[in-house]
């Protein structure tokens, strides 16, 4: 499963977190599309942490996000059907070694997605001879394990095998894996069906214990995700239990032999219709939902960086989504700070502007932790442009924090107005498009103001000399002009080199 899915990962997930942006636009939708990213990706956790980060990102809502989270659920099933139609009807644990081969050889002597194909054959021809190996390995078991020895069949044994399945879950880590031994314990007879069934119900709770840990320390998107995932599994869980006896008095009523000679089949069946259920009936009350959750965890913090999880960067590409967000909250109010420096106004935002250090550090530190290859073009240039962005963020706050001052002289120099009216509007450009994609424009604008603003000084310069010769300013006095006129100039590059590198974000 490891192998399966860290190959398919590679070889579609870029393409499936583009998907689930670009096409999930409601509860309903993001279920759909949750379902099917899940089947392809063959991992719900993938799903959920690319859900996760699109929230704290600010490019999908919580209650969008929620019906991935339902889908996932829908998705995750499509192993057992692999499992019990080609592991146990087909038998192609043999069959399908030389597709191993040709995986292997793939990975290990060919490059890019050629090679990470071959990494996806190989890993979806092992589940199959896992399957033919625990098959063998079960050959005689039936005689050792029997479904005696296992919790009876009544309300109170359904639920001691709940539980065991949550904790096989939590062993193994993944629920797909705990899925197809059961299935394999239940084609040896070790146990049966309303058995296997309370097992899977189990690990299907299980499964989101690991989200449940992840969230710890984590952000509030991440938190209200990972507890409504474990809410809902628990829900189903419980609907799933009040099923099974009807499943199987109806499945025996009209089908008398078949969860005998079909067991497996009759498992997966019943793992899909619980889940299916499941999103169907929570779909029309996910608003409702989704205000349950943000009730139980409220946002308390304001930070900027409140979003950076640590989690997230197991998905590179969604962490760096989530960073450049928070980095674009940073630069609206560090853009607002500037603009009232140069309107003569007094800034009421001087706390968020001490903090702002604090959360472009912790910004910083999150982008140094994302790891890409050059390979992956989209994400390296983005993340290159934002690394630059912070940069140019972090200098520009150091200018204004150790030299606000000369703003004063600069407000007084009269000739500068027209300048200063120019950069008041770029600076309100970049407010007003920083979630829209007319940088090209923005930064013509920026460049040309950076061009009149050197022609507008030369004159300023020459002005001040004279003045200092006529002895109408000292050279203290006019030291401190100079200086005012070059802070304003290097406070304007970074503002439009900052553009540029925004402009150039894919």
């Amino acid at each position: 499963m490891i192998v399966l899915t860290n190959g398919l990962h590679s070889l579609a997930g870029q393409s499936v977190r583009t998907v689930l942006m670009k096409y999930t636009r409601s509860p309903t939708s993001g279920a759909a599309i949750g379902a099917i990213t899940t089947a392809l990706l063959q991992s719900s956790s993938a799903t959920t942490v690319a859900a996760v980060g699109f929230v704290g990102a600010g490019v999908m809502s919580f209650t969008a996000a929620l019906g991935i989270i339902f889908g996932a659920n829908i998705g995750t099933t499509i192993t057992g059907w692999l499992v019990a139609l080609l592991g146990f009807k087909l038998k192609l644990g043999t069959i399908i070694l030389p597709f191993i081969f040709i995986g292997a050889v793939l990975k290990l002597f060919s490059k890019g997605r050629l090679a990470t194909f071959g990494y996806s054959l190989a890993g979806f021809g092992l589940i199959f001879v896992g399957i033919s190996m625990m098959q063998q390995g079960m050959i005689g078991v039936d005689s050792l394990i029997t479904p005696e020895q296992f919790p009876p069949d009544t309300w109170l044994g359904r639920i001691q095998l709940l539980f065991m399945g949550v904790l096989i879950t939590i062993i193994t880590q993944s629920s797909s894996a705990g899925v197809a031994t059961v299935l394999t314990a239940l084609f040896a007879g070790a146990v049966n069906f309303n058995q296997a069934a309370a097992l899977v119900i189990g690990m299907d709770v299980g499964t989101t214990v690991t989200a449940a840990m992840a969230t710890i320390g984590g952000s509030i998107g991440s938190k209200r995700t990972g507890f409504s995932h474990v809410i809902y599994n628990i829900i189903t869980a419980i609907g799933a239990l009040l099923l099974l006896t009807p499943y199987s008095y109806m499945l025996n009523q009209y089908f008398p032999s078949f969860i005998s000679t079909n067991p497996e089949i009759t498992l997966v069946a019943f793992h899909t219709l619980f889940n299916g259920l499941g999103v169907i009936l929570i779909l029309p009350f996910t608003q409702y939902f989704a205000r349950f959750i943000k009730h139980i965890i409220k946002d308390s913090s304001d930070s900027y960086t409140q979003n950076l999880d640590q989690a997230l960067l197991t998905e590179p590409s969604v962490a760096l989504t989530t960073a450049l967000a928070s980095t674009k909250l940073q630069l609206i109010d560090l853009m607002a700070y500037i603009k009232a420096l140069l309107s003569r106004e007094k800034s009421d935002d001087l706390a968020d502007f001490a903090n702002m250090q604090i959360a472009l550090d912790e910004t910083h530190a999150f982008v140094d932790l994302i790891h890409l290859q050059p390979n992956s073009e989209q994400d390296w240039q983005n993340l290159l442009e934002t690394i630059h962005v912070l940069d140019h963020m972090q200098r520009l706050h150091e200018r204004l924090a150790e030299e606000s001052h000369y703003a004063t002289i600069v407000n007084n120099l009269v000739e500068l107005e027209g300048s200063i009216k120019q950069i008041k509007h770029v600076i309100e450009l970049i407010r007003s498009n920083i979630d829209q994609e007319n940088w090209q424009e923005v930064f013509k604008i920026s460049r040309t103001t950076r061009i009149n603003l050197a022609k507008q000084t030369e004159p300023i310069r020459n002005s001040i000399m004279t003045d200092i010769a006529q002895g109408h300013l000292t050279v203290p006095q006019a030291t401190n002009s100079l200086e005012a006129i070059r802070w304003l100039q290097r406070v304007f590059n970074h503002i439009a080199r900052i553009s540029y590198h925004l402009r150039s974000l894919k």
